[in-house]
């Protein structure tokens, strides 16, 4: 007979772990076909003309921990980047939310997804997913050469003809040092260093659309580690800043929302608007969260996360590829910017259009304006 403790151990690596697919996912069948022919211009783009999905980041999009059992807090050093909310391919949409599971059933062919568990040089399971655990913003400049690359040098992918979406996710490892390291760290230099990774982009990829999800507000950290001293103690290597008694809720909130506005200048500059196969789009669904997600009893929903509630669980990942499908079928200008991650049963979008939603509304002063009065 097994001791109890080793049956513990066999009945809680036999339990399945919560996840959230989608059942029965399909629009008109106009919006979902590609283009004939290729078109030559983003703004002309359809979700079906996407051949190749990238992305750059740190532990998110490598999704560390993200297939973790909740009582193994050593499994967070796991990478289970086929689960990532952004470039995880693992299965499908019925079972499991992604980007990418969404934009197969748009074309089954997409390319670049990553699958199983391991690094970002392991390309049996990365592929085209160049995300760096521990990354800041500074690294992004490597990861975008890297990215340019492995499309270069790939047989499979048609560099000059094949339209391409790039994913970008950043920030966390920049806002957990930037109490302690207000120049290297500070909000402009976040922008700065984005900004070069995506001229790469930009001077490197022909047809290229470059996704920007933007920070979250990492005060929420303190409301999600509140009742967990193991979670606290792990945050004190993790985030620093977070776990800092020098920092106030209201400092870390404006830090974050810094580095949000700063996030969107990029994008209202125009910057990368200057040809007609390239542009940057800021999804913006995180900005306005002022709590962390709650269950009935008003306790921290901890099932969002892996075992040390920092990163996403795959279940979070899946709420949170939800969110960031419908917030890239809005309109820019008129984007959602507070995530459901609390509502398991709101439906994924259908493009209203036959392009994707990019077209500015010409709203940078009123975003700038909301901005403003956010910062207290």
């Amino acid at each position: 007979m097994l001791p109890v403790f080793a049956l513990l151990i066999v009945l809680s690596s036999c339990a399945a772990l919560k996840d959230l697919g989608y059942e029965d996912f399909a629009c008109d069948a106009d919006l979902m076909r590609r283009s004939k022919p290729v078109p030559k211009n983003v703004h002309s783009l359809r979700f079906a003309d996407i051949d190749i999905i990238a992305g750059i980041g740190d532990s998110i999009t490598a999704a560390n921990g993200a297939g973790a059992d909740p009582n193994d807090p050593i499994a967070v050093l796991i990478q289970y980047r086929g689960l990532a909310f952004s470039m995880g391919g693992d299965g499908n949409l019925e079972k499991h939310v992604t980007l990418t599971n969404i934009l197969k059933k748009f074309n089954p062919d997409i390319f670049g997804y990553s699958t199983g568990t391991g690094s970002a040089n392991v390309w049996q399971t990365a592929r085209l997913n160049a995300a760096v655990p521990g990354a800041v913003s500074g690294d992004l400049i490597g990861q975008a050469n890297d990215l340019v690359r492995r499309m270069k040098e790939h047989p499979d992918i048609d560099f000059i003809t094949q339209w391409k979406l790039v994913h970008i996710f950043i920030g966390g490892n920049d806002l957990c040092a930037w109490c302690d390291h207000q120049d290297t760290e500070a909000p402009e230099q976040f922008r700065d260093n984005i900004r070069a990774a995506v001229q790469i982009l930009q001077e490197n990829l022909p047809r290229t659309i470059v996704v920007l999800t933007g920070i979250l507000d990492f005060s929420l950290l303190r409301r999600v580690d509140v009742n967990s001293r193991f979670c606290k103690a792990l945050h004190t290597d993790e985030c620093p800043c977070e776990m800092s008694s020098k920092v106030s809720d209201e400092a870390l909130r404006n830090a974050s929302l810094s580095y949000m506005q700063r996030e969107q200048e990029l994008e209202d500059s125009g910057e990368f608007d200057t040809v007609d196969d390239f542009t940057l789009v800021v999804q913006p669904f995180f900005e306005d969260i002022s709590d962390a997600p709650r269950l009935p009893n008003g306790d921290p929903d901890l099932s969002l996360f892996a075992p040390d509630c920092f990163h996403f669980s795959q279940y979070g990942h899946a709420m949170v590829a939800k969110n960031l499908w419908n917030n890239m079928n809005e309109p820019v200008g008129s984007k959602s910017r507070v995530a459901d991650l609390t509502n398991t049963e709101f439906p994924l979008k259908c493009p209203d259009a036959v392009g994707l939603p990019l077209h500015s509304n010409n709203q940078e002063q009123q975003r700038l304006h909301s901005f403003q009065d956010k910062l207290t």
